[in-house]
Parts: structure tokens; C-alpha cells; sequence
């Protein structure tokens, strides 16, 4: 039994189901390292996610889908940013205002566009086969693990270097100093005439639209089909992993991919083990909130996360 779980598919369904995850981690990170809290990553993800599977199945592209979800993230990464930066709003609030926003407009669409509320995706991405290297008399195992990568669709590959140059980014260029020094001493940044404001806008608006491709990936790539409240929580584990990978774009991937591992092992453990299935479902959930307290004091937000930033006149 055991080797029926653990094998080569099901590292392949625990990538496929960190990707969302990861992505959208990464756009808690940017935008927390300016100082803006972003909880409204969930409905961020369903909007993107329906954006996707609408915008393919009209163009008959799904790149135009995938495109149509990030702009999408923007548009609401944007009203977070015009209300809790420009307006100075609790931040809590408006994410929670942004998720039950997505979560009726998404469905109210749904009627509107395709009367139903469950939508197939028509056209999906291409799988791009990579040239496989010479495999030899390696175990079973290792042969699958290598082919399985060589058949990955794109925006697996997209993603592992949006997590490379984020890391870049972040820790590597003049860009990524300033933000961070947003996040944890404004004050400081703006005798040093960083444009506080300016940074946090960039900052959320990129939240929105890698929360935007995450939903693009869960609905054409993971599901193949859109339905009402399909995020199902993963913008919340989301913001688990970017507070267990300490606000870092590899933290946040190892700790998605963790939470990956998790789902992926309770969609295996179906039938094959003498549990309801309610429980079997429970285990993502679990394991997020075991990440949580696992990381309490261990964990240091920027020092300016959800402080709205006064200029000092004077």
C-alpha cells in the first residue's frame, strides 16, 4: 500500500497542487514586505480562476485566459491598494470585503455569461515535452520523477522562475531594499526619498496579479473546469505558507510545496483507508493550522505590516 501512494504521480500531484499555493504566497510577500496585508488573496484566486476559464472558452486561447486572470488580480490588487493605502481603511476589512466581493460576482457572472454555475474549460495549455536526458538503468522510480518533469506544463516552468527572480528581486537589487525598507521602517525610506506610497501600490498591484495567476493555473491546469468557491481556502493556506517561509519567496515555495504534499496525500488516502472521507479532507487544513503554531515566535512580520503609513509634517 504504501508504495501505491508515494510514487512518482504522487510528487507529480503535490507540485500541481503547491503551485496555487506558491503563487499566491508570493504575492503575500510582496505585498506584507511593503507593510500592506493582503487577505483578500482568496478572492483573488477565485477571480482569477474564473476569469481564466471564461476568457478561453470565448477566445479560444487559454494564454488569453491566463492573461485575463492577471489583469484581474491587478484590477482588485488595485482597489485594495486605493483603499487601505490612499484611504488609509483597515486593511482586514477590505481584504474580507474583496473575498465576499469575488465570491458573489464570480457566480453572478457565471448565470449571466454560460447559466450554469460549474464551467468546462474548451481549450487547454499546451504540455511542452522537454528533451529527456539519458535515463540508463536508474530505478523506476527516478525514470518517472524524469519524465514526469519533461511533460509539465508551461506555467510550472513560468513559475519556478517568477520564484527565482523574485528571490532576486527581493534580496539582490536596489528595488527590492527599498521595499523592504517600506515594510519595516517607512519612516526611514522616505527621508531617504523613497516614494512610500508608490511602493506599496507596485507592491500590492503584483499581489494581486501572481494571486491572479494562481487561479489561472487551479482552474485550467488543476481542475480543467471552473466552479463557485472553488479556491476552497487556498488563498488563507496561502498566507500559512508566507508566514512559515518567514516572508521569503523560497520559504514561501517549500512550505506551499509542504501544504501540496498534504492535499495531495488526503486525495490518495480516499478509499484506500477505513476513514470518512470528511476526515480524509480535513488533513490540508490540519497540517495548516499545526504550520501556524509551529511558527508562533518563530515568525517576525516586517515591522510596518498593516500600519498605514502618516507622512511626518514638520
Amino acid at each position: 500500500m504504501f508504495g501505491d501512494i508515494f510514487n512518482a504521480q504522487f510528487v507529480a500531484s503535490s507540485i500541481r497542487v503547491a503551485i496555487p499555493l506558491a503563487l499566491a504566497g508570493l504575492g503575500g510577500v510582496f505585498s506584507e514586505r511593503s507593510g500592506v496585508i493582503n487577505i483578500g488573496l482568496e478572492g483573488m484566486i477565485l477571480s482569477g480562476a474564473f476569469t481564466a476559464v471564461a476568457v478561453t472558452n470565448f477566445t479560444q486561447n487559454p494564454w488569453a485566459g491566463v492573461l485575463g486572470a492577471i489583469l484581474v488580480g491587478i484590477l482588485l490588487g488595485l482597489i485594495h491598494a486605493v483603499t487601505c493605502i490612499t484611504f488609509k481603511a483597515n486593511q482586514i476589512v477590505s481584504g474580507v470585503a474583496i473575498n465576499l466581493f469575488a465570491s458573489g460576482i464570480t457566480v453572478f457572472f457565471c448565470w449571466l455569461l454560460f447559466n450554469e454555475t460549474q464551467i468546462m474549460v474548451k481549450t487547454s495549455l499546451p504540455i511542452w515535452g522537454l528533451p529527456l536526458p539519458s535515463i540508463g538503468e536508474g530505478s523506476t522510480f527516478a525514470r518517472n520523477i524524469i519524465v514526469m518533469f519533461a511533460h509539465y506544463s508551461p506555467l510550472v516552468y513560468l513559475t519556478i522562475i517568477i520564484f527565482i527572480l523574485a528571490h532576486l528581486i527581493l534580496f539582490k537589487t536596489p528595488f527590492g531594499l527599498r521595499l523592504r525598507s517600506v515594510g519595516e521602517y517607512p519612516q526611514a525610506a522616505d527621508t531617504m526619498g523613497v516614494n512610500i506610497i508608490k511602493m506599496r501600490y507596485m507592491a500590492v498591484m503584483t499581489s494581486g496579479a501572481l494571486a491572479g495567476l494562481a487561479g489561472s493555473f487551479l482552474s485550467l491546469e488543476q481542475a480543467h473546469f471552473f466552479v463557485k468557491e472553488m479556491s476552497g481556502g487556498r488563498g488563507f493556506i496561502a498566507l500559512a505558507a508566507m508566514i512559515f517561509g518567514k516572508w521569503t519567496p523560497l520559504g514561501t515555495a517549500g512550505a506551499a510545496l509542504l501544504f501540496g504534499v498534504g492535499e495531495a496525500l488526503a486525495m490518495r488516502l480516499q478509499g484506500v483507508l477505513a476513514i470518512p472521507v470528511q476526515f480524509i479532507h480535513m488533513v490540508p487544513y490540519l497540517l495548516a493550522i499545526f504550520v501556524l503554531v509551529s511558527a508562533v515566535g518563530r515568525a517576525t512580520p516586517p515591522a510596518a505590516d498593516g500600519i498605514p503609513y502618516e507622512k511626518e509634517i514638520g
